[in-house]
């Protein structure tokens, strides 16, 4: 993003937090304020370009106001303040719970999603009853002209405000996915840091083909949303208090409270905190997504008063069993477990032969000749943006199927680093090309241990081929250091040259499609491997996608 472009987002930002129309001059103001030594007549220039984009509109002489479109640009050119303002936007819920569990009085975080028929309200029902949510008070309202059931429950960050009131502070770490085996949680099987992604953790998660939540009520085995957060050592026996006497008047969905510096369900406890695990509170939804219903799912988006929900249910089962504490192997994170694989990365870019890492996803042989013909028709259609290698291989196990691997985009990395360049993987994102493109979301390689491509994948969120409206592609944010960049710029010319997808080389400190590297630093953004994949998936053909999977050897790839 260019500097021009960053003073037209912040006028939008100024705009936005105004109820009237606005003129030149307070804004030049605000802009002062914050850091942009911008005149008024600098200011009407690029509100000119704003109201020919649509992002504004004038208002006689009172002045402009922000549009729809202005908003929604604003939203997608601010995804970097995105990936702090999800952990911001959780401790601003805390801060405002301000219930009192005593007198059973005053505000909680609440999660509210619509569906779409009464069957998925039962199907809900089911799940509260088998004791998989944070408390079976809710508000269920039906809409007007049969748009739908809005039906609004209690968040776990509530129980992280209410403990905040009572001294113990509460801090958020992760939403993931949580193993349970005979009813007993096992482990963590996926994390996302809330302190490292432009989306809610648990929202990333709450995909059909992720959870498996009626599993776990039918049978007492599968895969639950849950949330992790740490406390001080010193306030476990007063929380532990606080959490019984909420599970007494239907506040809980607490799974397992950790000894102090003690690691639990596979996630590491620092010495001196607590960890806690509580059930995710869009558990009930998750349901309904298992069984490819139709529902709009919003996580902690307001704060609504106790009063105001009444129980689902008075028979709750209590389905899970406490936790066995037996040591479990640590979480790795997806970037300590691709290191490995990076560093073996020894492809020779004047040679053009060697080891790249590919990403391997599986589809039937059946649909194989018309997966290629997608792969094509995505490449073709927009070959700056699609990476053309691919190899066909067998499955192991499986012969009615067949592999088709992919360049991941770490192998740019390995080959930097294999030429004496430092190159840090900073963030998997969704990028929208537009003009210029910019990432409307952000994962943090080193805060998931799931691919976050893989997980754009799983929610839908592409669109390779789609014709309405701009396209939105996998691609990958860099970090190279600036003593580096001569050398940087040379290698990464000839690998985009052979076809490696290379977006953009950046610049130090200049926000790179919207997203930042640090200081001393600049940003490279390459093409995710997975987009010839997303191509595939988005046309209906079933395939089961892989990421970071294995080294093969470049030469022997097949070219679109």
């Amino acid at each position: 993003m260019s500097e021009s472009e960053y003073r037209m987002i912040e006028i939008l930002r100024i705009l936005n937090a105004q109820d009237k129309p606005t003129g030149s001059k307070l804004i030049a103001d605000e802009l002062k304020n914050k850091g942009f030594n911008l005149g008024e007549r600098a200011v009407r220039y690029h509100m000119q370009i704003l109201d020919e984009k649509g992002y504004t509109e004038r208002m006689g002489y009172s002045g402009r106001r922000i549009t729809e479109l202005g908003r929604e640009k604003l939203e997608k050119g601010l995804v970097y303040d995105q990936v702090d303002f999800i952990h911001s936007k959780f401790e601003e819920m805390i801060y405002l719970t301000d219930f009192n569990y005593i007198e059973q009085k005053g505000n909680v975080v609440v999660n509210t999603s619509t569906v779409y028929n009464e069957e998925s309200i039962n199907l809900m029902k089911s799940v509260f009853e088998s004791g998989l949510s944070v408390s079976p008070y809710v508000n269920i309202n039906h809409l007007r002209n049969n748009a739908g059931i809005e039906v609004t429950t209690l968040c776990g960050t509530t129980i992280d405000g209410i403990l905040l009131n009572e001294g113990i502070p509460s801090q958020p770490q992760y939403g993931g996915l949580l193993k349970i085996e005979d009813s007993v949680p096992i482990k963590f099987t996926d994390l996302i840091s809330y302190k490292k992604t432009s989306l809610t953790p648990l929202d990333a998660f709450s995909t059909s083909g992720l959870t498996s939540v009626l599993d776990v009520v039918e049978s007492g085995s599968g895969i639950i949303p849950a949330n992790f957060r740490l406390i001080p050592g010193i306030g476990r026996e007063k929380a532990i208090e606080i959490l019984n006497k909420l599970n007494k008047i239907g506040i809980g969905g607490v799974i397992d409270i950790s000894e102090e510096g003690k690691d639990m369900l596979g996630i590491p406890v620092p010495d001196g905190m607590v960890g806690i695990a509580i059930v995710g509170g869009i558990t009930p939804f998750c349901a309904i997504k298992e069984l490819d219903e139709k529902i709009n799912i919003k996580i902690a988006e307001e704060i609504e008063d106790f009063e105001k929900l009444t129980p689902i249910t008075t028979t709750i089962r209590h389905t899970l069993k406490p936790a066995i504490h037996n040591p479990q192997p640590k979480i790795p994170f997806l970037l300590s477990k691709s290191w490995n694989l990076i560093q073996q990365v020894n492809f020779d870019v004047e040679k053009r032969k060697g080891n790249i890492i590919s990403n391997v996803s599986y589809v039937s042989k059946d649909d194989l000749d018309e997966s290629v013909k997608i792969m094509e028709d995505a490449f073709n259609n927009n070959p700056k943006y699609i990476n053309p290698y691919y190899k066909i291989i067998e499955h192991p196990t499986d012969d009615s199927k067949a592999g088709i691997c992919t360049i991941c985009s770490l192998s740019i990395d390995g080959i930097l680093i294999n030429n004496g360049i430092m190159c840090n993987p900073k963030y998997g994102g969704l990028l929208e090309l537009t003009e210029p493109p910019l990432f409307i979301d952000l994962i943090s390689y080193n805060g998931t241990t799931i691919d976050p491509h893989k997980v754009f994948l799983s929610k839908n969120m592409t669109s390779i081929t789609g014709n309405v409206g701009p396209n939105k592609i996998l691609a990958s944010v860099k970090e190279v250091p600036y003593i580096a960049r001569e050398y940087a710029v040379y290698l990464l010319d000839i690998l985009n040259n052979i076809g490696f997808s290379i977006y953009k080389i950046g610049k130090p400190r200049e926000l790179v499609y919207n997203a930042k590297a640090d200081n001393y630093n600049f940003g490279v953004i390459s093409g995710g491997g997975l987009n010839s994949i997303g191509a595939i998936k988005e046309k209906g053909i079933d395939i089961e996608v892989k990421a970071i999977e294995k080294l093969i050897p470049f030469e022997k790839m097949d070219r679109l």
